[in-house]
């Protein structure tokens, strides 16, 4: 009888490419993960009570794409979200990332790359998920184990990206960091081309907070970058 062993991590995988589709779940198969796939938009939100570690999903998808696909599950799922896509125009990397995405695997991709990306991400979740403390400045808690910010009691709701500048912001205090290297250690990629999107990202969070508090946490460097000054 087969017996039921310890995968490395569950995947949800989504491409209208059957090809494609075998392609990816046998290699990470053979890896020994998990792998549930979905061949439409659909099917992912059909699939998402498996509760997936990590889901990949093809841009373009017909009938719902996966940017629609990203923004209708990003408040209801914490794992990250990683995009296939055939073109990247700025416009379109920077509405995945606004949907929630966490990154992007240009097609044709290297299966090694796909690979070494989705481990690199999962690291850093359980990374994250074994931190397991609670800082508080003034009214302000980060719950770093949860994933959760509060104010007072009131929770705040943060994107997936926008919690990891405040994450790893706040947990280096007064430290000031490059939009290049919040970039790098939010994405956990070398992030030279994507670091314009850091100051849009980090606008957000200051109008959120904005909504509770006139206190600044997050302070300019002008010329150099953001420090946490909670």
């Amino acid at each position: 009888m087969h017996q039921e062993h310890h995968t490395k991590g569950k995947l949800l995988i989504a491409d209208d490419e059957p090809g494609i589709l075998q392609l990816i779940r046998d290699y990470f198969e053979m890896q020994d993960y998990q792998v549930i796939e979905a061949a439409n938009g659909y099917e992912v939100l059909e699939k998402l009570s498996a509760g997936p570690d990590l889901i990949l999903l093809d841009v373009g998808m017909p009938m719902l794409d996966g940017f629609e696909v990203c923004e209708r599950i990003r408040a209801h799922v914490s794992c990250p979200i990683l995009f296939l896509t055939a073109k990247i125009e700025e416009a379109d990397r920077i509405r995945g990332f606004l949907s929630g995405g966490d990154d992007y695997i240009l097609k044709p991709f290297s299966i090694d790359e796909l690979g070494a990306r989705v481990e690199a991400h999962l690291r850093r979740e359980r990374r994250r998920r074994s931190g397991g403390t609670v800082k508080i400045f003034d009214r302000l808690a980060i719950h770093y184990e949860e994933t959760g910010v509060y104010y007072g009691d009131q929770p705040i709701p943060f994107t997936k990206t926008e919690y990891g500048i405040l994450d790893f912001l706040s947990l280096h205090g007064m430290q000031v960091f490059s939009k290049e290297q919040l970039y790098e250690n939010v994405r956990g990629f070398d992030g030279n081309a994507d670091s314009s999107i850091v100051t849009e990202h980090i606008r957000r969070i200051r109008k959120k907070l904005a909504q509770y508090t006139d206190r600044a946490y997050i302070e300019t460097v002008w010329g150099v970058g953001y420090r946490w000054i909670g």
